[in-house]
Parts: C-alpha cells; structure tokens; sequence
C-alpha cells in the first residue's frame, strides 16, 4: 500500500468515526424521525454531500450506528474459549460492557430507543446476528454448568441480567448523576461498577470473585 492510499484510507475512518459520532448523539435528542442528514452534517462540521457519500440515506447510516454497537458488545466476548474457563469469560463481557457504557452511552440509549419503539430497523438482525449470538454464549455458558464448573443458571438470563445491569450505566446516565450528586462520570467510577457487578454475578454464579 502506498503512502497515498494509506492516507485515503486513514482520512475516511476519521471521516466515518466523526460522522457516525455525531449521528450517535442527533438520534439520541431528536430520535429516528426527527434526525436529517443535514442536522447530521451540521453536528459533525461537515458538508452534507461528505455524509451522503459515505452513507446514501439516513437509514443505511441509523443501521451503521447500531451495526457498530452490537459489533462493539460482541468484542467483550466474542473471543472467549472453552479452555478460559467461565469466570474469565464472565469477567471480559462485564469489563467490556461497562467501559462501552461509559465511553459509548449513546450507543446503548440509541439500541435501547430502538427495542423499546419496536425494534422496526433491528428485525431482521435480532432474528439473525442477535439471536444466533446469545445461542453460541448460551451453548457455551451451558457447556460449563454440564462439567459443573459453574452453577446451574439460565444461560440465556445470564447474558441478559449482564446486559441489563451494564447497559443502566449509560441509559440512566442522567438519573444516575443526579442521585449520586456528580456532575459526569469519574474513571473511578468505572473500577467501582466493574468490581461491583463481577462480584456479584460470579458468586451467583458459584464462582469466586
């Protein structure tokens, strides 16, 4: 690769990370509906014609916002082993969520506004990607409890109490902050919510934490 294509190649992630950030946070305060690719454009600093060439229309760009946030929550696990045992697997997809929670809060408002409106841009991929994912982490969750390395939970419950739990961070953002008095999140935070929930959901599980 020359010099020159790695510079294209480099300015059009920057291009699409920028693009994609600004649409996060437009679909979170003006929903689905509400969102235009100018206002898009307008957010990221950007001529419109810029967001239409990397994205045709507003849905292809709404479906890359929640295409990236179910590829971002399938990191945390997605690499996960038989032989690592379930307390390593547990741990990793706690971690990962909850730091995605924290960097990423719009990421997990904007699937949540969408689940709770009906999921009309996520069907197909909740039928397909999503329900044959939680199968394999369910097979594999489940492959533990038959060796007795772990205790005899609902596997498929599992991976929803830790979404649930992981994801409240971000969709009850404001909530949270307002309770605890804070105005935004501290890196402490983070430690404290990952070391609470491992806690937890490995002794629920019959694991030491």
């Amino acid at each position: 690769m020359t010099k020159k294509e790695k510079k294209t190649g480099s300015i059009r992630e920057e291009s699409q990370v920028k693009i994609l950030a600004a649409a996060s946070t437009e679909f979170v305060l003006q929903g689905y509906k509400g969102t235009t690719v100018q206002s898009i454009a307008d957010r990221a600093n950007l001529p419109k014609a810029n967001i239409l060439y990397y994205f045709n229309n507003k849905e292809k760009l709404y479906n890359a916002v929640l295409e990236r946030t179910l590829a971002m929550w399938d990191e945390g696990i997605g690499d996960i082993n038989p032989e690592d045992g379930p307390k390593v697997a547990i741990e990793k997809f706690i971690e990962a969520k909850v730091r995605m929670s924290f960097k990423h809060p719009e990421a997990s408002k904007i699937y949540a506004i969408e689940i709770i409106q009906g999921a009309q841009h996520l069907k197909e991929f909740a039928r397909t990607y999503q329900r044959q994912w939680v199968r394999e982490k369910a097979k594999l969750f489940q492959q533990w409890i038959d060796s007795g390395e772990m205790a005899n939970v609902d596997p498929v419950h599992l991976i929803f109490l830790i979404w649930s739990a992981t994801q409240h961070y971000a969709d009850f953002e404001t909530q949270i902050l307002t309770i605890t008095n804070r105005a935004e999140y501290e890196e402490e935070d983070v430690e404290q919510v990952i070391n609470f929930l491992s806690d937890i959901i490995l002794r629920g599980c019959g694991l030491a934490s």
